[in-house]
């Protein structure tokens, strides 16, 4: 092979070489090979390990009804549709899935994407681009970053659910007047914590932005209909833009937008991240709407409930033990609202990743948020529970966790 600049430079990439270096030394935490289904105790490269890196949140990965729509879906249409919504992919299934999700928020209607991060990809940039302004939170969603890149339009970030700092950017001037949106996550995925809708949507209406709210984690969870953190906290109403995936909470693959008939027809038209990729595979949108009509049933209540039970179990635990865990989210009635994803803090990267090794060799599987995907000494375990753990699997980890923590500061 020709030796040239391009392959040259990729064999001299710092974070390539870190790689190797932790799997050549089988620390890694990243690419472990799963043998079972995902649920509360997993087989992992031979071993059984207590599941808490799993964004299963309802625990509704191996359900009887999830597998049923899959199936029922892989039989009628097969494995793949091999083509894009706009010519041979859609299926009624996908009307079907939309005119639910539609139903269950209350919105003009619905699209559905074939993954979450092209969600927000295409979403954002087919509503705005040169002359507009994209205002993120600093700790936003990689998807919302690099959507909001391909816009073209003026990207500005806010302080990590900061309303004040979020209102000082929104008042700054801009050029050409042209349009505003301020894009946020409901739920945050490494701390765990909600973003202040309702004070965002509130500074969002005086300076004339639009608002987008991604409730890829909240999905299933939170509101009196499990839609997410907006509607928990009132503001669903009010909010311009509803984004979520369908692969966290409904355990299966894709994400949809909520919304009016001209964001959907301007989706359709304009989204490439709509129109120029292959349809999910019929069993993810089987699997997609069984989930939905179980998370919208009273058993779906259950589950949303048990999850917070089970988030809160943990992180009580966690924190008896002395441990650096994240704070929980303040409601507008004064009380903390815990998510079913609990931080522990580390700070340094290779103590994070010797955590999870000793954690991964006791029989707790986690996930280690590392920099980038966090600031620098920001290295943490991202914790996640279902809401199929018995109080046993998480007292067991609680105890591995804790006396890990205190032998490794020996």
């Amino acid at each position: 092979m020709a030796v040239n600049q391009l392959m040259q430079r990729l064999g001299g990439d710092a974070r390539v070489e870190l790689l190797r270096a932790i799997r050549e030394s089988d620390v890694s935490p990243y690419f472990r090979v799963m043998e079972s289904a995902t649920a509360p105790v997993v087989r992992v490269e031979g071993a059984d390990k207590i599941m808490l890196g799993s964004n299963n949140y309802l625990g509704l990965a191996d359900h009887p009804g999830l597998k049923q729509g899959a199936q029922q879906a892989l039989d009628r249409f097969g494995c793949a549709v091999t083509g894009s919504r706009l010519l041979n992919g859609t299926l009624d299934l996908h009307i079907e899935l939309e005119a639910e999700i539609a139903d269950w928020h209350g919105t003009d209607g619905a699209i559905v994407f074939t993954t979450g991060y092209q969600t927000n990809l295409g979403t954002i940039s087919a509503i705005v681009g040169k002359g507009d302004v994209i205002v993120v939170d600093a700790a936003a969603h990689a998807s919302i970053r690099d959507g909001s890149a391909l816009s073209g339009a003026t990207v500005r970030k806010f302080r990590h659910n900061d309303v004040e700092h979020l209102e000082s950017v929104l008042a700054e001037p801009v050029e050409g007047g042209g349009a505003v949106l301020v894009v946020v996550d409901g739920l945050y995925s490494m701390e765990g914590d909600f973003a202040p809708l309702d004070a965002m949507s509130q500074v969002c209406e005086r300076y004339g932005a639009a608002l987008m709210v991604d409730e890829a984690h909240s999905l299933g969870l939170f509101g009196p209909k499990r839609t997410g953190v907006a509607e928990l906290l009132g503001v669903a109403g009010t909010t311009d833009i509803r984004m979520a995936s369908l692969s966290k909470g409904p355990s299966s693959t894709g994400g949809f937008i909520a919304g009016s008939h001209d964001l959907l027809d301007t989706l359709r038209v304009h989204a490439r991240g709509f129109l120029f990729t292959t349809s999910g595979v019929p069993a993810a949108i089987g699997g997609a709407l069984a989930a939905i009509r179980i998370i919208r049933s009273e058993e779906g209540e259950q589950l949303a409930r048990r999850a917070v039970a089970n988030a809160t179990t943990l992180r009580d635990g966690l924190v008896a033990s002395g441990l650096d865990i994240g704070v929980q989210s303040p409601m507008p009635d004064g009380t903390q609202a815990a998510s079913p994803i609990v931080a522990l803090h580390v700070g340094d990267d290779l103590k994070a990743i010797a955590l999870w090794r000793k954690l991964f060799d006791r029989g707790v599987f986690t996930s280690a948020a590392l920099h980038p995907a966090v600031p620098r000494s920001g290295a943490l375990l991202r914790l996640c529970v279902m809401a199929t753990h018995t109080d046993a699997q998480l007292r067991t980890a609680i105890d591995v966790i804790s006396q890990t923590v205190d032998e490794m500061a020996e």
